[in-house]
């Protein structure tokens, strides 16, 4: 039967991330959002993780288009690296002007300018196939968030992407619920719905109550403030900025990330920055504490982060001191609590106020609760309903809310990745499978990592092992041992002496100028040893062994 429409899931459904969405009807394929997942904790040397693309490379010839919901990496990360296996294929690529903003910036690190990028607005509409494709204005945690609205010739599928119903939005730009209502009036066919918040009761906060909790944090500040959050969040930052202003004080963006996304957003005309209030870092000494705000990532405690380097006193212009306040304005991801403790904990040695979640609001999420979750089931009104974007556990809790809303048990799916959901005329069932699951990324390549075992086996064919093996004194850090170093599989010791007593030298020089406060961090150092060594070895040889910092405190 030809009459028939498939939905695949190839990430987003058993997980928060790798969000990748094939719908094929006939001959033709589009592709919603294509997401990576970032490590963790036991994946290492991953950079991060993207869903297994076999499928849509096969399929190439058929895919009529791809469509982005919006900017956010765990919808657009893993694109460059489809588009690299659909070269010499002319696939478009949808978006709205700020998501394909940040994707041309990333794209262009691949060396993939030529890929043909299509600007869209919200109720614009475009026709790929026999998919008749109309986008929705969302609001959610990024600017220029769409959902879309699917035609086929057996009835309307609605994506909602990544949403909440926020009454009060930054930019003024409201939830299209006009739309939604329409197609909830004409009838649809489906609807996949963002399930990150399906456990949480409730609304969740408007974005504008994170205002009120920085003007009153400004209001009684009396020296630098530090704003630790997404490069993402272009509201956040337009607030922390607005605020800033109110309270005449400049703006420092500290981070890669965070400087080319607000950048960007700005050449877009989705950030506004009054003039001379953006500063650039070397502005620094020549303001007074009480005109500084510093805007910066590494909010989830990443080792390396900027965040993490100006807690532990490693960052080469900003020191903390007595009177600095730090905010941490965003959700602590599950798995980086330990992490993120840590930097909280060294921020306050060095004499800041720290606020995060657990004791202001500082962060509001950007996904729907429970009662937003049920208000979109009953305007869509869909008569089967699929749930995305979630851990199982949250997909299972949007799939009794869309029960108690009165779809039928039977028209509602939990589907797990790779699986095959076909609709018909006479109904709709879990048919087959395709290949999925997770691909892990080391660097820019594709498919170089297929699990962690073989990642581990190859790298140590290729260039062997390093480990430093150190013994510390805990109070004082002092070195009481060591550093030894042992390798296998990577230089033959005797005839390389030289080299490794450069190392030895290398590891004992870096430990004495680190502050104890980090080497009393053993995952602090190790991440620190890790790099230098690393560095060493690449450029003096251009080997990457692995690299393994074994340190035993007494």
């Amino acid at each position: 039967m030809n009459n028939k429409l498939s939905v695949i899931p190839l990430g987003g459904v058993e997980e928060v991330g790798l969000n990748m969405t094939v719908l094929k009807f006939g001959d033709d394929i589009i592709v919603v959002d294509a997401g990576l997942m970032f490590p963790e904790e036991d994946m290492l040397g991953v950079d991060f993780v993207i869903p297994d693309l076999t499928y849509v490379i096969e399929n190439s010839d058929r895919i009529r288009g791809i469509i982005l919901t919006h900017g956010h990496e765990d919808h657009t990360g893993a694109l460059p690296f489809l588009m690299k296996n659909l070269k010499g294929r002319d696939v478009p690529v949808y978006g709205t002007p700020l998501t394909l903003g940040l994707v041309r910036h990333k794209l262009a690190e691949h060396h993939l300018e030529e890929v043909r990028l299509i600007s869209v607005k919200p109720r614009d509409v475009i026709e790929l196939g026999a998919f008749r494709v109309e986008f929705i204005r969302v609001t959610h945690s990024i600017v220029d968030g769409v959902a879309l609205g699917i035609t086929t010739p057996l009835g309307r599928v609605v994506h909602t992407g990544d949403f909440k119903i926020d009454p009060t939005p930054v930019d003024g730009e409201l939830l299209d619920f006009h739309k939604f209502t329409e197609y909830g009036e004409k009838g649809t066919l489906l609807l996949l719905s963002d399930s990150t918040n399906a456990e949480r009761g409730g609304f969740t906060f408007s974005e504008k109550e994170v205002r009120r909790s920085f003007e009153d944090i400004f209001s009684k500040a009396e020296g630098r403030i530090i704003i630790s959050t997404f490069a993402s969040n272009i509201h956040r930052i337009q607030q922390a900025i607005d605020v800033a202003a109110k309270f005449g004080r400049k703006v420092i963006l500290c981070g890669k990330s965070i400087v080319v996304n607000a950048q960007i957003a700005l050449d877009l005309g989705y950030l506004k920055i009054p003039r001379d209030t953006w500063l650039k870092l070397d502005a620094l000494p020549r303001l007074r504490d009480t005109e500084v705000v510093i805007i910066t990532t590494g909010s989830q405690g990443e080792p390396m982060s900027v965040l993490s380097r100006i807690a532990t006193g490693e960052h080469k212009q900003i020191q903390i001191r007595d009177g600095d306040t730090v905010i941490l304005s965003a959700k602590m991801i599950p798995g980086n609590e330990r992490s993120i403790g840590r930097i909280i904990n060294h921020l306050f040695r060095r004499g800041a106020n720290v606020i995060y979640e657990k004791v202001s609001e500082i962060h509001v999420s950007g996904h729907a609760s429970k009662e937003e979750l049920k208000l979109m089931l009953n305007m869509v009104h869909p008569k089967y309903f699929v749930p995305v974007h979630g851990e199982y556990r949250f997909l299972v809790s949007h799939s009794r809310l869309a029960r108690k809303q009165g779809i039928p048990s039977e028209n509602v799916f939990i589907l797990r990745n790779g699986e095959v959901l076909e609709i018909t005329e006479e109904g709709a069932s879990v048919n087959g499978s395709v290949q999925s699951g997770r691909v892990f990324i080391d660097g820019k390549g594709i498919g170089d990592v297929e699990e962690m075992v073989l990642r581990d086996r190859r790298w140590l064919s290729q260039d062997g092992i390093v480990l430093i093996l150190i013994t510390i004194e805990k109070p004082s850090g002092d070195i009481v041992v060591g550093p030894d170093i042992v390798t296998r599989g990577f230089i033959y010791e005797e005839s390389s002496q030289e080299i490794l007593d450069e190392v030895r030298d290398l590891v004992a020089s870096t430990i004495k100028e680190l502050d104890p406060e980090v080497t009393a961090d053993q995952s602090l150092l190790q991440a620190r040893l890790r790099n230098v060594v690393k560095k060493y070895f690449r450029n003096t040889m251009d080997r990457r062994p692995m690299i393994m910092p074994i340190i035993i405190e007494v």
